[in-house]
């Protein structure tokens, strides 16, 4: 598949876009060009590529032979969807536009909800657009806060994005994912099981791959979370030259009601009773109410979705370990420019996950977060899949004898395969595994001035080649509720006696500790739920 994709796009580059100019040859993104882009980001999302520069090197790219004026490009979440985009227009003489100032109604760009307040069109006057430095000007523009629009509003300047319907080929590769905490993915590819894989970039301008689910909170529609498809536009105006080259003209964006598939079922849900409470959207499949992520889940697999538990159970082990080694890298980092041993700020950021300076290179209160949600998650999946296998559920498939010990043994496989070791502060070796890290995952700590062994949540003995003061240490203890919460709080520039005070956060959490969970559930259906469940 992937040689062919590149086979496919490597066919469509022109020798005008090949020397760098953007040349406008089409006045509108058609499904061609739109299928051409999916696949454009489904090989690069399919590669090992961790970084924007490694992507557009990698022989995924069909246009890196082209780009001698256009290297070394570092971009954080909010960039990376733009630069694809943008560059994918650049080499196939696409018009582009993009909201390049908002209104926020106030000091936090992640406030309440943005407004667009500005576009710049990139048009061609008759000599071509530099297109690397467009390209550059676009992701210097962008951050998180241009996602942050009311998905439910067309009017005035528009968003480049739109809320599109839950449904295979709606949501494909291309498809961003924004968390309105502040974090953005896009979507490389989706399978028929309904599961949707993104590529998310970090501060650190690295780049990960996970699969979609709680990590990315729901949103109301006011703050345009969730799954965005882009805005189509055209080009209106225009004027072919000779070589068939669009000069002039304006660039027009298509209205939500214009839009074949727009819809805000993700933020409504399916229920149309005006009594229910709007802030609690129901999310139905053939009569039967799911949780959000599963719906998403049956609608992306066309209600076809089936639960393999050993199968689930191994994907998500497996995405779990990648989170977690990519999370290393990020902690290693802070740790050899020494942020451990630096004195601790008087007082947190007020927004923990959207800050500058040191704590938002080094910090990890957001990747800790998602990696808390998925951890969470984990658990409430496989409680759902034992509850449908006890109750002899049609959408559970396993021909096995023993489906207990075959989770047992899977899960400590999975476990015991995803190693992870980190040096304590007396630079010895301390090793780990998967299950040690779910055990753990409200202990380890987001704060880059904590020492090595907090950042990854020892305890006891493990925890006693730690060198922190007990300044920092009270600094840890008081994060606990922070760390607990399954939601994220910001713009509140803590100090640790308002931490201490603080009602905030979340007491207990979740649980997570799904081998225990699989040790508690029975070896055997009991005869009396033998009997089938209709959907």
């Amino acid at each position: 598949m992937r040689v062919w994709v590149g086979l496919f796009l490597a066919l469509s580059i022109s020798a005008a876009h090949a020397e760098g100019s953007w040349r406008i040859t089409k006045d509108h993104w058609s499904a061609e060009d739109e299928r051409g882009f999916s696949q454009f980001v489904q090989a690069i999302g399919e590669t090992n590529c961790s970084s924007s520069e490694s992507c557009l090197r990698d022989p995924a790219n069909p246009y890196r032979a082209t780009d001698q004026h256009f290297l070394d490009i570092d971009v954080d979440c909010a960039k990376w969807p733009y630069l694809l985009r943008a560059y994918y227009a650049w080499k196939n003489g696409l018009p582009f536009s993009y909201v390049d100032s908002i209104a926020t109604g106030g000091d936090d760009r992640h406030g309440r909800g943005n407004r667009p307040a500005g576009r710049q069109e990139l048009i061609d006057r008759g000599d071509g657009i530099n297109g690397a430095r467009a390209v550059r000007e676009v992701i210097d523009t962008v951050f998180s806060g241009t996602y942050r629009t009311d998905a439910a509003d067309s009017h005035g300047i528009k968003s480049d994005f739109y809320s599109p319907a839950i449904q295979p080929g709606s949501i494909r590769p291309g498809t961003v994912i924004y968390d309105t905490n502040g974090h953005v993915g896009i979507v490389y590819k989706t399978d028929e099981d309904g599961r949707i894989y993104y590529m998310d970039a970090h501060p650190d301008f690295t780049i990960s791959r996970s699969v979609y689910g709680a990590q990315f909170g729901q949103s109301p529609a006011r703050l345009g979370g969730g799954l965005k498809n882009w805005r189509p536009q055209q080009l209106k105006g225009a004027h072919a030259d000779a070589a068939g080259h669009l000069i002039g003209g304006h660039i027009v964006l298509a209205d939500n009601d214009q839009i074949e598939d727009y819809s805000l079922v993700q933020y409504t849900g399916m229920d149309t009773d005006p009594a229910r409470d709007a802030k609690k959207p129901r999310f139905v499949f053939n009569g039967e109410q799911l949780g959000f992520y599963e719906w998403v889940r049956v609608m992306m697999s066309d209600g076809r979705t089936i639960y393999s538990p050993v199968y689930e159970l191994k994907v998500t082990m497996r995405t779990l370990c990648n989170d977690l080694k990519d999370r290393a890298q990020f902690v290693d980092q802070a740790i050899s420019k020494n942020v451990q041993n630096e004195p601790h700020p008087s007082r947190l950021p007020e927004n923990i996950y959207d800050a500058g300076g040191d704590w938002e290179t080094y910090a990890t209160p957001a990747r800790d977060s998602r990696l808390r949600a998925e951890v969470a998650q984990f658990y409430r999946t496989m409680d759902e899949i034992i509850g449908l296998w006890v109750h002899r559920d049609p959408r559970i498939v396993y021909d096995g004898y023993d489906l207990k010990d075959d989770l047992l043994k899977s899960y400590d496989e999975q476990s015991a395969s995803c190693d992870l070791t980190y040096l304590n502060s007396s630079k010895r070796p301390v090793a780990m595994n998967l299950r040690d890290v779910m055990q753990r995952v409200y202990a380890i700590s987001f704060d880059p001035y904590d020492c090595i062994e907090l950042r990854w949540g020892a305890s006891g003995a493990e925890r006693d080649t730690c060198t922190d003061s007990e300044k920092k240490l009270r600094w840890y203890e008081a994060e606990q509720r922070l760390r607990n919460d399954p939601a994220r709080m910001t713009a509140v520039a803590y100090d640790v006696d308002d931490l201490e005070r603080s009602k905030n956060g979340s007491d207990p959490p979740p649980p997570v500790d799904v081998r225990a969970l699989i040790e508690n559930m029975p070896y055997q259906v009991p005869l009396e739920a033998m009997k089938p469940v209709g959907r």
